[in-house]
């Protein structure tokens, strides 16, 4: 009897910051691709103390954790020739202290909508609800 390996799921966390009808996004160093910030939570760790360290160690400012509040949770199939997909759990919050990029993240990005193409498919999943909500405009300001 053959058994299939199992699926690869990678459980990740984001923080989802809008301003000005664009999303925050981040390249991680030798990477070409940009992504919404966050990372993969350690050991037991909650959804919302994964965001707070992510958040800290990718662009240095503290997320106040009385803000946090769900968007939405997007699973999409992972790009590439890996079989498996990825989870993101996507929350808003708000932030004290300067966004700075640490010595993980190459660049800081304020993508809009017409973006979308750039970031991997679960934060395209993330764009199109945006949109669908009325978080992220469809089209960019004029």
């Amino acid at each position: 009897m053959r058994t299939e390996p199992p699926t690869l799921l990678i459980d990740t966390v984001a923080w989802v910051l809008i301003d000005a009808g664009r999303i925050l996004c981040a390249r991680p160093r030798g990477k070409d691709v940009f992504y919404i910030p966050g990372g993969k939570r350690e050991g037991a760790e909650s959804d919302t103390e994964t965001l707070l360290r992510e958040i800290d160690e990718e662009l240095t400012v503290a997320l106040d954790s009385a803000t946090v509040a769900h968007v939405g949770t997007y699973e999409a199939e992972l790009p590439g020739p890996t079989p498996g997909s990825v989870r993101m759990a996507c929350y808003t919050a708000d932030y004290a202290g300067t966004l700075t990029p640490s010595a993980e993240i190459a660049e800081l990005a304020w993508f809009t909508y017409a973006d979308r193409y750039r970031v991997p498919p679960v934060d395209q999943l993330l764009f199109d609800d945006l949109v669908a909500s009325g978080l992220l405009p469809a089209t960019p300001h004029a």
